[in-house]
């Protein structure tokens, strides 16, 4: 299930979305400005690698410090394709909105990291020893959409693929939570730490951290003309 839009209407301009949207096309642009080493080198540094932070936690360090935790965050503006990056930059468009709108632009941001870095927590302790760097906002953008799963359940969001026409929210975006789990949980049974491929328990661990912080940041404040609600 593919979506094309929501119908949830919301009060003010997302900007950090906007900004979150560019970032990453701009960092992706100049991914593609490097040559194909410099280009892999850029991934091995700057991509989210768990056996990184084992090493460290471990007293085996295969990595500093900085090496290993600003990945983290590095991570999430690296993608590995023009499909990868079209993917997630357009979920981000769709769900985006309405959470920045609910939380305010400050608070959005830190959520939207915050989700980012328990995507990776996640990710983590489920491949310990992996070495395969991991690139791409989807465990972020994961937690937007766990975020939007609590706060609009019962909003319409338009889908093509399998089934083609407006479905609850909830019904679309639980359907993508269990598959993500499933796929997440197979992958893991059939195949060693050192695959690569779909991160999917960075996308479980985003969606739940987004369903949990969204209940503990407060909604913002919203202005209006005629006085504040």
């Amino acid at each position: 299930m593919i979506p094309i839009r929501d119908d949830t209407p919301r009060y003010s301009t997302p900007a950090v979305t906007y900004f979150l949207i560019a970032l990453n096309l701009v960092v992706f642009l100049f991914e593609l400005s490097l040559p194909p080493a410099a280009r892999n080198t850029l991934m091995f540094q700057f991509g989210f690698v768990p056996s990184h932070i084992t090493g460290l936690l471990g007293g085996v360090p295969t990595s500093s410090v900085g090496g290993a935790f600003v990945p983290i965050f590095s991570s999430m503006f690296l993608h590995a394709s023009w499909l990868h990056l079209i993917a997630n930059m357009w979920v981000l468009w769709i769900f985006g909105d309405n959470i920045e709108d609910y939380l305010g632009h400050f608070r959005y941001l830190l959520f939207y990291l915050l989700s980012g870095l328990g995507a990776a927590v996640v990710h983590t302790a489920l491949n310990l020893g992996s070495s395969v760097p991991s690139v791409g906002a989807s465990g972020a953008i994961a937690g937007v959409m766990g975020a939007y799963f609590v706060l609009y359940p019962r909003a319409r969001v338009l889908t093509i693929g399998f089934f083609i026409g407006w479905f609850p929210a909830w019904i679309v975006l639980g359907y993508w939570f269990l598959v993500q789990f499933l796929s997440g949980t197979a992958t893991r049974v059939a195949y060693s730490n050192e695959t690569g491929g779909v991160a999917f328990w960075a996308h479980v661990g985003g969606f739940i951290t987004g369903i949990v912080l969204v209940k503990l940041i407060p909604a913002r404040v919203r202005q209006y003309r005629y006085g504040t609600w």
